[in-house]
Order: C-alpha cells, then sequence, then structure tokens
C-alpha cells in the first residue's frame, strides 16, 4: 500500500497568536483553515473514534436546514436530552457552551475567593471577578506535581478558604484519584462551602468510570464540572454540563445563562446521543488501549521522562536543552504535528509537553518523531 503524500510543512506560522492567549492556538488560527486538516492535533483533547460515521452523516445532512434555524429558547430540551445519557434528573444540569462558560459562571456567582492546585486549567484563575482573589496551591516539580488530597484541604484551612477546586484526572498532570479517594476527600470537606470537582476527562479514566455523578447527592456542596467536547470528540461544538443536587446552587447559576446560548449544531448532537451508548463505550475502550500504549513507548524515549496518565493525554518533561516551545514549533514545521507546550501553565516549567492520543498510527507518527529529535 503506498505511503499517502506529506503537505508541504507550512512555513509561516502565525506565532504571535501564542503570546496572545493562556491555552493554545486553534490550529486554524496558526496555519490557516486550509492547512488545519493537514496537521495531526495533539493539542486539542478528543476522542478520536467518536462520533460514529452515521452521526457525523446526519449532521452533514442536517446542516442546511439547521442553520437556518434558532436553537431551543427552552434549556430544558437540552438537559433533558443529555439526561438520559447520564442516567441524572435534568433539572440537576446545566449545559453550556463549552465548560469554559460554566466556569465563567460559576466564578462569577458562586466564588469570592478560592483554592486551585498549579498548574491545571487556567480558567479557574483567568476568570474570576479578581485573579488575586484565588489562592494558589503550588504543586512541587520534584513530586512529579502530584496532588495530595489531605495535604491540600489542611492548606485550604489554614488560608480560611471555603471554596476549593479539584480537577480529576487532573490537566496537565493526568493525575487520577479513584472515586473512592475522592469520597475520603468530600467527606472530609464537609465544612467548605463550595468544592469544584472538573471531571472533564474521567470516561477517558477506564470502567467502571470514576466519577461523582452517582454519589452526588451525599454532597450538597458539590458542584461537578465536565467537558463533552473531549469524552464526545466534537471540541469545535462547544459543549459542557455541571451538575449538583444542591437545586439552590443549580437554580443561582441557571438564572444567568444567557438564552440561545447553545448553537443549534451542538443541540442537535445531543439529541443524537441516546441509542449510541454502545459505540460510545467502544470508542472509550479503544482510547484507553491507545494511551497505554503511547505512553509505553514515550517510556522508551531516553531524552524524557514520562508521567503516568489517568486519561486519554500523556504529560511529558524533556530533560535536555531543549524547550517545550522548540519543540512544539520543529514538530509542527517539519512533521505536520501540533503538540501542547505548557510553558504558560502557572506554577510549571519551559520544559514540559503534553500530548493526546490520536489514534495508534498517529500516536507512532510521534513517538518516531520525538525518538528523532530527542532521544
Amino acid at each position: 500500500m503506498a505511503k499517502p503524500e506529506i503537505a508541504t510543512p507550512p512555513r509561516h506560522i502565525r506565532g504571535t497568536t501564542f503570546a496572545d492567549t493562556s491555552h493554545s492556538p486553534s490550529l486554524a488560527e496558526l496555519v490557516g483553515y486550509e492547512r488545519a486538516a493537514d496537521v495531526i492535533d495533539f493539542c486539542f483533547i478528543a476522542n478520536p473514534y467518536y462520533p460514529t460515521p452515521e452521526m457525523v452523516e446526519a449532521l452533514q445532512a442536517s446542516l442546511p436546514t439547521l442553520i437556518k434555524c434558532y436553537p431551543s429558547s427552552n434549556p430544558a430540551t437540552t438537559q433533558r436530552a443529555l439526561a438520559e445519557v447520564l442516567d441524572v434528573d435534568p433539572d440537576d444540569l446545566i449545559v453550556g457552551n463549552g465548560a469554559t462558560e460554566l466556569i465563567v459562571l460559576i466564578n462569577e456567582v458562586l466564588v469570592d475567593r478560592i483554592a486551585v492546585p498549579v498548574p491545571t486549567f487556567g480558567e479557574y484563575i483567568e476568570k474570576l471577578r479578581d485573579p488575586a482573589s484565588a489562592g494558589l496551591f503550588v504543586l512541587d516539580r520534584e513530586r512529579r506535581y502530584q496532588l495530595d488530597l489531605s495535604e491540600y484541604l489542611a492548606w485550604v484551612r489554614e488560608r480560611d478558604l471555603k471554596a476549593l477546586v479539584v480537577v480529576n484526572p487532573g490537566n496537565p498532570t493526568g493525575q487520577l484519584f479513584s472515586r473512592n479517594e475522592m469520597i475520603e476527600f468530600l467527606e472530609e470537606a464537609r465544612d467548605m462551602d463550595l468544592v469544584i470537582v472538573d471531571e472533564s476527562f474521567i470516561d477517558f479514566a477506564g470502567e467502571p468510570s470514576p466519577s461523582l455523578l452517582p454519589v452526588a447527592d451525599r454532597f450538597r456542596n458539590l458542584l461537578i464540572v465536565r467537558s463533552l467536547s473531549k469524552h464526545y470528540g466534537v471540541p469545535g461544538l462547544r459543549l459542557g454540563f455541571c451538575y449538583s443536587r444542591n437545586r439552590e446552587m443549580i437554580e443561582k447559576l441557571r438564572r444567568l445563562v444567557p438564552t440561545w446560548h447553545l448553537n443549534i449544531l451542538a443541540e442537535y448532537f445531543l439529541s443524537l446521543l441516546p441509542g449510541t451508548e454502545a459505540a460510545y463505550r467502544d470508542s472509550l475502550e479503544r482510547v484507553t488501549a491507545d494511551v497505554i500504549r503511547l505512553e509505553a513507548d514515550l517510556s522508551t524515549i531516553s531524552g524524557i521522562s514520562v508521567y503516568p496518565t489517568g486519561s486519554n493525554f500523556v504529560l511529558f518533561r524533556i530533560e535536555g536543552e531543549m524547550t517545550a516551545a522548540e519543540l512544539q514549533a520543529s514538530l509542527l514545521l517539519d512533521h505536520l504535528m501540533y503538540v501542547r507546550d505548557c510553558s504558560n501553565k502557572v506554577g510549571m516549567d519551559d520544559r514540559h509537553v503534553r500530548v493526546a492520543s490520536r489514534g495508534r498510527l498517529s500516536d507512532a507518527r510521534l513517538v518516531k518523531a520525538l525518538r528523532a529529535l530527542l532521544g
């Protein structure tokens, strides 16, 4: 079988976009819409095996009609569709235009001062009304940025903070806590006014899922935040939700959710989810197997230190002279691969790179390129 042609590497990268965001520029920003399909995206985390071809075909067939329609002005419509899949009460859900929209809303409505372990997802700091109100629990690189929940809670109490965040699995570390570990932590943290648990990667943690959804009724201070874009492989549609059995907390948030905040494509996609559970679970099994292989293969490269992961991505540290930004640029320009430079993560140095699994063949190409550059 003939090898596919590799497009000419994009030599004119829009480099200033990296300074304009604390996240990562999209491929379209970097190389243009017309070139984005030529690059393997290991930066933005998404399930490569879902949605199913039938779901994509349904979206394509409905597109001419959908783009002429308003989405529903009634949030209960999307809540019911998602609640059926999650097996929860729709009144305990808020569906958002990505998890980031909900994080902004949470910080605006529920948070004055909050504890945040760093490095982590930057929105929990940057979107506070006053970023200085965040108590930053800085994780130790010598301990591989691993979060000790008991130490963290003691630190929170010492500073008289009443709200805190835990991301499980951690981003960018991939550190995973079991459901029992999280339940034990929540029992200890009952004196907190608000405990945000971000489970944006939890479905990639293997079966059975360690999500707290089934036990949320035991903790009135618990608010679960989750991205749907990553698990369902549709980051461009922008979908996420928050969930709590504390109805008062949910209603405070719901009052400020804008009308028509979801686009019609995202709303239609949610309507396709019921009935695809088997295909979705199969996709997660494939991702889990792929990332185990990716982590093992990365560990054979002598120039990096690989962090254990409980998600569909792997974090590693470059141990040589090359920086993460330099490696990112080399991979993009010379290999048509885009990885996450974690230098702009608060609390992390300039040698860390995060890579999401993109399937066995693509992952193998990445490992080969990294071995050539670093091994």
